[in-house]
C-alpha cells in the first residue's frame, strides 16, 4: 500500500514502534513449531516487517532512529549457514542502506554483502556484488575494505559475476589504488570474454586519464591496452589518444618509440596501427633520438617506410588504417629527405587503388608534390595540440552502464572570405563534380584553412583536387545564367 501510495505513509509512520517491538520479538523469541524455518521464527513475517520499515523510515530522521537498533539486532544475530538466514540478512542490508542510518550501521551492512562475497552459492555472491554496486555511492570507503574480494571475483567463471565485479572494480578505482587495480583489471582482459572487451578498454582509457599518477605511467598503459586489445578499442577512443602523445612535448620521442617498436611486431591491432602510425608520420625524426634510461631504437629510415609499406600491403589491416598509413608517408616526406624518391612511388601505388578514399589522397599528394611542391613543407608541418572535442564514455550508474556524452566547446563562427581570383577561376570552370571532389552534403568536422595563390593557376584541375569540398553552387548558378542571356 505505500509503495502504490505514498500519501499514506505519514499514516503509518505513527506504528513504527510497534513494527519495531513485532521485529524484536521475533529475533528474540525461542523455538514456534508453527512458524519455524530451518530454526529461524517466522522469516517471511520478519522480511515483511523489514521492508515496511524501509519504506517508512525513507527521507524521515526519527523514524530511522527509531529502528536503527532492532535492525543492528536482526543483522548480528541471524544466521547465514541458511538461505532463510541470508534472505532476511540481504532485506535488512537494503533497509539499513536505505533509510538514514548511522554510519557504523552502514559498515556492518557493507560488511554482511562482503561475507555473501565469499559464500559458494553463486546466486548471492552475485546478488552481493548487484547490491554494492549500488551502494558504493553511500559509502565508498567502507566497500573499499572489500576490494580484494571483489577483485576475486573476476576469475569466477560465471560470467553474470565476472561482468557485476567488473563494474564494481571500475567504481572502485582511485588515485591511491590506480596502479594494483589497473594490472589486476589488464589481467582480466587477457581472459576475459570478447564481449566484454570493448567495455573493459574504454574504461581503463577513462579511469586512467582522470587518476593516472603520470604521463609517462599513463603511455604505458595505452601501449599494454593496445596491444592486448587493440581490435576492441572504440573507434572514438583513437583520436583521444593521440591527442594525449600530442599534448606531452616530454614524452613525445618515448611514446613514438614504444608505439613504433610495438607495430614491428605486430600490425593485426587496428588502433595500434592507427595511433602509431599518426604519431610516427608527425613524430618521425623522434625515432633516432636517444632518450634517458632506455635503450636506443636502432632504426634506419628505410626500416620505417618498410613496416608502413607493410601496412598498406596488409589483408588484415582495414581501409581507415591504411589511411593512417598513407598520411604518415607523405608527412614523413619532410622527416626523411633521403626517402623522398621511394615515398613517392609508393603513394603513386595508390593513385588507381579500387578504395575511392585512398586513390583520392594518392591523387591528391601527387599532384602537391607536382604543382605546388614548394607549399609542400608548410603544409606538413606538425599539427598543433588540438582541442578536446565531445566523446562519449560509460559510466555506471545504480549498476547500469550508462553512456555520457561529454559537452563539446563551442567552435567560433569563421567569417565568410570575399571572393579572390582563385574563386573565379573556379567559377569559369562549372560543374565540378566530375573532378570528383567530395560531395558537399558532408562537412568536414575540422574545416582545414584553404591556402590560395596570388595569381590564378592554370592547372584548373589540380586546384580542384587539392582545394577540396567547396560549395561554388550559387556562384556558378549565376554565372552560367549569364552565358544563356547572350
Amino acid at each position: 500500500m505505500c509503495e502504490l501510495n505514498p500519501e499514506i505513509v505519514a499514516h503509518f509512520r505513527r506504528h513504527v514502534s510497534t513494527l519495531v517491538k513485532t521485529l524484536k520479538n521475533l529475533i528474540m523469541s525461542g523455538y514456534s513449531p508453527e512458524h519455524d524455518v530451518s530454526g529461524i521464527s517466522d522469516p517471511f513475517l520478519q522480511i515483511r516487517v523489514i521492508r515496511l520499515l524501509r519504506i517508512l523510515g525513507r527521507n524521515d530522521d526519527e523514524a530511522s532512529d527509531a529502528m536503527n537498533d532492532v535492525l543492528a539486532q536482526v543483522a548480528t544475530n541471524t544466521e547465514t549457514s541458511k538461505n532463510v538466514g541470508n534472505a532476511i540478512l540481504y532485506e535488512t542490508v537494503l533497509a539499513i542502506m536505505d533509510i538514514k542510518s548511522e554510519s557504523g550501521l552502514r559498515v556492518l551492512a557493507v560488511n554482511i554483502l562482503g561475507r555473501f562475497l565469499l559464500n559458494n552459492d553463486k546466486n548471492i555472491r552475485y546478488i552481493a556484488l548487484n547490491t554494492l554496486l549500488k551502494t558504493v555511492s553511500a559509502d565508498y570507503q567502507a566497500v573499499q575494505r572489500h576490494r580484494s574480494t571483489i577483485l576475486d571475483c573476476l576469475k569466477d567463471p560465471d560470467i553474470s559475476i565476472q561482468r557485476r565485479a567488473m563494474e564494481l572494480s571500475f567504481a572502485l578505482v582511485n588515485s591511491n589504488n590506480i596502479r594494483g587495480m589497473v594490472k589486476e583489471l589488464l589481467v582480466f582482459l587477457n581472459s576475459v570474454d570478447p564481449d566484454l572487451k570493448s567495455y573493459i578498454t574504454s574504461n581503463i582509457f577513462q579511469v586512467a586519464e582522470k587518476h593516472a599518477p603520470n604521463k609517462r605511467w599513463h603511455i604505458d598503459i595505452m601501449m599494454k591496452v593496445l596491444t592486448t586489445a587493440g581490435n576492441y578499442v572504440r573507434d572514438d577512443t583513437v583520436p583521444s589518444l593521440i591527442h594525449m602523445v600530442a599534448s606531452s612535448d616530454s614524452l613525445q620521442a618515448y611514446a613514438v618509440q614504444q608505439l613504433f617498436s610495438a607495430i614491428q611486431h605486430d600490425i593485426s591491432q587496428q588502433s595500434l596501427v592507427q595511433v602509431s602510425a599518426w604519431c610516427t608520420g608527425e613524430y618521425g625524426e623522434l625515432l633516432f633520438k636517444d632518450i634517458d634510461e632506455e635503450e636506443p631504437l636502432n632504426v634506419t629510415e628505410n626500416e620505417v617506410v618498410d613496416i608502413l609499406e607493410g601496412m598498406l600491403a596488409s589483408n588484415t589491416l582495414n581501409q581507415v588504417s591504411k589511411q593512417y598509413a598513407l598520411n604518415a608517408l607523405m608527412k614523413l616526406t619532410t622527416r626523411f629527405t633521403s626517402s623522398v624518391d621511394r615515398i613517392k612511388t609508393l603513394i603513386n601505388r595508390f593513385s588507381n587503388n579500387m578504395d575511392m578514399e585512398l586513390q583520392q589522397r594518392s591523387v591528391e599528394y601527387l599532384t602537391l608534390f607536382r604543382s605546388f611542391d614548394e607549399m609542400r613543407v608548410g603544409l606538413l608541418e606538425r599539427i598543433p595540440v588540438m582541442d578536446t572535442k565531445s566523446t562519449t564514455s560509460t559510466t555506471i550508474e545504480n549498476g547500469e552502464i550508462l553512456e555520457v556524452q561529454r559537452e563539446e566547446q563551442p567552435v567560433p563562427e569563421q567569417k565568410q572570405s570575399k571572393p579572390t581570383e582563385s574563386t573565379t577561376l573556379l567559377d569559369l570552370l562549372g560543374d565540378t563534380s566530375s573532378v570528383g571532389t567530395p560531395s558537399t552534403h558532408t562537412q568536414a568536422p575540422n574545416p582545414v584553412p584553404v591556402l590560395q595563390p596570388a595569381a590564378p593557376s592554370t592547372n584548373g584541375g589540380d586546384l580542384l583536387d587539392l582545394l577540396g569540398d567547396l560549395d561554388m553552387s550559387t556562384t556558378t548558378a549565376g554565372k552560367c545564367g549569364a552565358l544563356e542571356n547572350n
